[in-house]
């Protein structure tokens, strides 16, 4: 059934550029499991829902070349989680309180349509100069069309407390609970820094200022951008991605990060009382994460692949920018775990195990090599003091993943990838063994690398370009350890 919904002459373009350009050959060079660009750039996930049974996600998304540009909403669907299909671009800056960008947003599914609420940016030149606004919209359709609504914007940042950003108002996360609708949006409070204002509504269009669920105080960063709030294992949780951070040992790096705090919150206040706060990610590519609930109940957190500052992307690529997987959020012992969403397992095959292997000089495994694989390491023994693992290896180019077992820190190292860039390449995090061992599951899906330390109790995200007939993998001690290895290739999923 054909969508009544008009399409706009700039949403029309990139549909049709999209057309044109994205061939047999773009998606080739495309990782088999991440989503990832259609074409040209995408950055932070937006309206991670589900709809009508099957997951939506949309991106930041600019179709006509591999960098940063006017914001457009880039779309894919799945029904597993894994396996992601492209759709036709849903967002183009086309009216006048977005003609700068449709920032990011959220969505849900109510009354049977799909709801996007979104960023609106507006720039115009006054005596003073350019002047920016922020304001957030409405987008309403059916999977593939949106109309947005003739009253937008329907969030303004004016009742927020005196000082406030007008311009720093943006990144609105959506949800309901029984006959309300409630959003946090990131925001920019008179001292500089971050806050979370928590609106709500009770029909989508008229919303009012709840409480300012947490604020940032200039303690970690300056404007906290893409925030989520939920409920988790009796917990309440806020992701955010705070700008120009400052290093604070191996927990937070320099420049655009990400800030997991939990805590107690009353669905009366919303005021998050802080228990526990760390990273996220500790990678060197991960930003703006966004969740959504699945049917069966599972929180799932999907972010961005990439680094703001550190950005990594080859030349000889017609698209910039992917996913991390999804993975399954759970609050224990006062962290967020993650881990892989199960239906991955699904995509596995050809099982190869070693068991108690000893390691002292470098060497290979039988059948233990590949750039699409689910690997499990385990390693342990008290004989030695380091071990590192050589991922996408041939004779001159690999990247390492070293556990410096006397220090208790995990280095990731790609800067023997074949990057010809002057980059940051390496990103430390501290890791603890649980009963004399050390557990990493590691995911490979051509160009990226994540790791998962003890089921899930922390992750490091990174990518490499190095050309993908590098398939070695090897592995070397300081001293003897002893190391059990299994490997699952990953089947191809079709685009």
């Amino acid at each position: 059934m054909e969508s009544r919904i008009e399409v706009s002459e700039a949403l029309k373009k990139a549909r049709e550029y999209e057309q044109k350009n994205i061939t047999e050959e773009v998606n080739r060079q495309k990782p088999s499991f991440h989503v990832c660009a259609p074409i040209g750039w995408i950055n932070d996930p937006n309206g991670f829902s589900v709809y009508k049974g099957e997951y939506h996600l949309f991106y930041q998304y600019y179709p006509y070349a591999k960098a940063w540009g006017p914001m457009h909403w880039g779309h894919s669907v799945s029904k597993d989680l894994v396996n992601w299909k492209n759709m036709p671009a849903a967002l183009a800056p086309d009216k006048d309180y977005d003609h700068a960008g449709c920032f990011s947003g959220s969505a849900l599914e109510y009354k049977g349509q799909h709801v996007l609420l979104y960023t609106g940016v507006e720039e115009k030149e006054t005596e003073d100069g350019k002047q920016i606004r922020q304001t957030q919209c409405l987008a309403i359709g059916d999977g593939v069309d949106y109309r947005k609504t003739e009253d937008n914007p329907v969030i303004y940042p004016d009742g927020l407390p005196e000082g406030s950003s007008l311009e720093d108002f943006r990144d609105p996360k959506i949800w309901q609970d029984g006959d309300t609708f409630y959003a946090v949006i990131g925001s920019r409070s008179k001292d500089g820094s971050g806050q979370i204002p928590v609106y709500s509504s009770k029909d989508l269009r008229n919303w009012s200022l709840v409480s300012i669920l947490d604020k940032c105080e200039n303690q970690y960063g300056k404007m906290w951008e893409c925030p989520d709030f939920f409920f988790l294992d009796d917990k309440a949780v806020l992701l955010t991605s705070p700008q120009d951070m400052e290093a604070e040992g191996l927990e937070f790096h320099s420049g655009n990060g990400t800030l997991c705090i939990i805590g107690n919150c009353s669905r009366e206040d919303f005021i998050l009382h802080r228990e526990q706060i760390h990273a996220i990610d500790y990678g060197l590519d991960f930003y703006a994460p966004q969740t959504t609930l699945t049917p069966d109940g599972r929180r799932v957190m999907i972010a961005w692949f990439q680094s703001w500052d550190n950005h990594l992307s080859p030349e000889h690529l017609a698209w910039g920018g992917m996913m991390t997987m999804p993975r399954e959020l759970q609050v224990k012992e006062g962290r967020l775990y993650q881990n892989p969403v199960r239906e991955l397992e699904q995509y596995r095959t050809g099982k190869i195990q070693h068991e108690g292997v000893k390691i002292r000089e470098k060497q290979s495994l039988e059948g233990i090599r590949g750039r699409q694989m689910d690997l499990t390491v385990e390693i342990q023994g008290e004989d030695y003091d380091k071990f590192k693992i050589y991922l996408a290896m041939d004779e001159k180019h690999y990247t390492a993943v070293i556990y410096d077992r006397r220090e208790g820190i995990l280095t990731f190292d790609r800067r023997y990838c074949g990057d010809r860039r002057d980059r940051i390449h390496t990103r430390e995090m501290t890791v603890e063994e649980k009963e004399g061992k050390l557990k990493l599951r590691i995911l490979v899906d051509k160009y990226s690398v994540e790791i998962f330390v003890n089921d899930g109790e922390k992750a490091m995200s990174s990518l490499i370009y190095t050309g993908l007939e590098a398939e070695g993998i090897a592995f070397e001690a300081r001293g003897e350890a002893e190391v059990s290895v299994c490997q699952y290739n990953m089947k191809k999923s079709e685009k």
